[in-house]
This record gives structure tokens, sequence and C-alpha cells, in this order.
């Protein structure tokens, strides 16, 4: 675990590496269905609450093709019926009322995520906590909604949440130092790596990700390179798994358009979104979810 300097008042004491026994997840989406599936897999019964029954049911599947696709290739073991019974879907936040934790993942919009997490609150037992999995918003203005903004915490998962090793673990102003351990062993259960992180806009990843896209799109607009030139560039010269630009397809230029206003906003006009993002987004291009983004994803699986 890694911790920013100067940030001993935070420093966590250890804590028994295991996630909760009961788990939920508010938004069974893409990001949403990932941190069910992690915390499925970790061993604790999962519960994701969706809109309405169709996406919950939608949910549900794509939970357990995550499930399908890592019993496929022996990342875990036993049988699907196993995972399957531990997971459960519901339309209504009362179904979280046992859980010891609950992660929200909605769109990033203030209102909405406020919104439901003052819903989630409610529903809690006073000793159950709660998490935001937003990459870019106030853990601390978000938590400032609610009754117990102690037992809040950020917890940043990337995408795609199976196989990516990292989780950004935001600690708002009123996040209690239990709170701070805790998460970082559930991290820890999960099996990836807890980095610390004080809130500012953007956080640690997102900030500098956003950075590179952001001038990665620039150049694109510039005639600079191709899209695919430019993400070799970062790919073979800096060892960077993906390149800017394809992650940017895959997180959603949408996505990633509403962080780059958030940062502009926050930190001033480095963080100005290109015109070419804006003109891909009001066009509908927003990457692997649309079928086009900087890249072609019609054929993608």
């Amino acid at each position: 675990m890694t911790l920013a300097p100067g940030s001993t008042d935070h420093q966590p004491a250890p804590v028994p590496t295991t996630v909760p026994t009961q788990v939920g997840v508010l938004g069974g989406g893409r990001m949403g269905a990932g941190i069910a599936h992690a915390f499925l897999v970790a061993g604790a019964h999962v519960t994701v609450v969706e809109r309405d029954a169709d996406a919950a049911a939608a949910a549900r599947e794509r939970v357990l093709g995550a499930v399908d696709t890592a019993l496929r290739l022996g990342a875990i073991q036993g049988e699907r019926s196993c995972y399957a019974d531990r997971l459960s879907v519901a339309t209504d936040a009362s179904a979280f009322a046992g859980a010891g934790l609950v992660v929200e993942a909605v769109p990033e919009v203030v209102a909405l995520k406020t919104e439901a997490l003052r819903s989630v609150e409610a529903q809690l037992a006073p000793d159950a906590w709660l998490a935001s999995n937003t990459s870019s918003l106030s853990i601390t203005e978000l938590g400032g909604v609610l009754e117990r903004p102690d037992r809040f915490i950020g917890l940043h998962f990337f995408n795609p949440v199976p196989v990516s090793t990292l989780i950004e673990v935001v600690m708002g102003e009123a996040t209690s130092p239990e709170l701070v351990g805790l998460a970082a062993g559930w991290v820890s259960a999960l099996g990836k790596t807890p980095i610390l992180v004080r809130d500012s806009p953007g956080f640690a990843s997102s900030r500098l990700g956003v950075a590179i896209a952001l001038e990665a799109i620039r150049m694109v607009e510039e005639g600079v390179a191709s899209p695919a030139d430019i993400d070799a560039a970062m790919v073979l010269g800096y060892k960077h798994p993906v390149g800017p630009l394809r992650t940017t397809d895959l997180v959603g230029l949408d996505v990633r358009l509403g962080i780059a206003e958030h940062l502009h906003s926050t930190l001033g006009e480095r963080f100005a979104p290109p015109q070419l993002l804006r003109d891909l987004v009001a066009r509908g291009d927003l990457g692997r979810k649309s079928g086009q983004g900087f890249f072609d994803w019609k054929d993608a699986s």
C-alpha cells in the first residue's frame, strides 16, 4: 500500500485482508458489474441494484458472463452455480439492508450520485460502510450530503475491473482512519493493490491519465500522427500496456469528456477538452460501447 508524503495522520492500522460477507453494488453497468464480480469471486454475497427489472436482469448476466470468462481462463475455480447462488439483483435500495458495504457505481454526475448515496445510506445499518466508485468527483463533497460521512470513502476501480490490479482509496475530509484501513484490506482481499490518495480533483490516476489522453487527442486534432501511431509511441516507447486513445475508447469518450470538464473547472485551462473530443461525443462516437471512437470496434466481442 502506498501513502502520499505528509499523510501520516491517515495511516491505517493493519487489518485482516477479507471482504465483508454481504456487499451491495448500486449500478450494474460495465463498471458496476465488474465491481460485483470482484467481490463475488472474493467470497462475498453480492446484491446489485438497478433502475428496473430489465436492467437488473442484464446486470446479472453481465456479472455471470465475467464469471464464465474467469472460469474458462482458469482465473477462478469451482462451479458456476456456486457464484450464481451468491449473486442477487434488485430494483430498490432496500435490498441493501443487510449489507456491510455498498459501492455506488452510477454515472459521473454530482446530483445523481448525491441522490443515490442518500437513498442508499437511508437503508443501511449504522455500522455499515459506503463507498463511491467516482473517478474524479470530490469525496468530501459527495460525503457532505450524508448523515455519517465518516463511514464514506472513495474506491476507484479501473476498467476492466477483472484484470485491473489497482484501486485508488480516496480519503475525504471526514473519512475515518478505521475505514481507510479496512478499505485497504478489502482491496488486498480482491487481489489488487491499494494506493491512498487525499481528496483532490481527479485524484492521482484520472488527473494523470486524462492529461495524457487530452494531449493525445490534440495531436490527432492537429494531424501530428494517427491514433494508432500515437498509441504505439506510448506502448512501445513508454511501456504503457494500452495507448491513451484506445484507453479513451474503452473508458468512453463521453466519460472522458465529463471528467475533463470537471478538471477544467477545478484545475484550469490545461484540462480544457479539445474540440475534437466534443465533436466525437456530439455525434455519438463514444468508443467501444458505440462501436466507433478513435478506433473501429464494430467487430469487437
